[in-house]
């Protein structure tokens, strides 16, 4: 299932994107371009997504 997130994507003065996050804390993707950038930043999702998910809950 895909899950809506926003980005923010920013060009740095390296020359490269940056994408970040709100929507999914620890979200920072990097690439060449554009489209590099967002395809990172979906792997990178689905990562981050997944390891929460096998993380047990702690109640507190």
């Amino acid at each position: 299932m895909e899950k809506i997130a926003t980005l923010h994507i920013e060009k740095l003065p390296e020359g490269v994107y940056l994408a970040t996050s709100d929507d999914i804390p620890g979200l920072v993707a990097q690439g060449r371009t554009i489209a590099e950038t967002l395809e990172i930043a979906r792997d990178v999702a689905r990562k981050l997504m997944e390891a929460q998910n096998e993380r047990p809950n702690h109640a507190g």
